[in-house]
């Protein structure tokens, strides 16, 4: 058994751990935020490209969405992923991913039970 903390520092990783999910909550509200608009916009623009636009134009900014899209999605969920590395990564976490590695373990075993 591990032994307990006294209670200042339950407190201190308490609030580390509330700091933690705020910033966690903020990007995530970010990316909401910047979904909605990017979805928006879109829809503004696809609007127009009917209403002005021949086949070919419309073709044409298909593709050229379908890339710029995919060179933002992967930069964007590349920095994603870079952010929340860093969340973990700060003080007050090791609890957070101790239980994470331990509730993978947990799942291995009992896919590992019910397979055979």
């Amino acid at each position: 058994m591990s032994k307990e903390l006294p209670p200042k520092d339950w407190d201190k990783l308490w609030i580390e751990y509330n700091k933690s999910l705020k910033a966690w909550m903020d990007a995530f509200e970010s990316l909401q935020e910047a979904t909605k608009n990017v979805q928006s916009k879109y829809n503004d623009v696809m609007a127009k490209a009917v209403k002005d636009s021949s086949d070919k134009t419309m073709n044409q900014f298909t593709e050229n969405w379908q890339k710029s899209m995919s060179e933002a999605g992967i930069k964007t969920f590349k920095q994603f992923g870079d952010n929340w590395q860093k969340v973990f990564n700060q003080s007050g976490m090791e609890q957070v991913k101790t239980y994470g590695d331990m509730m993978n373990k947990f799942a291995e075993t009992w896919q590992k039970m019910w397979n055979k």
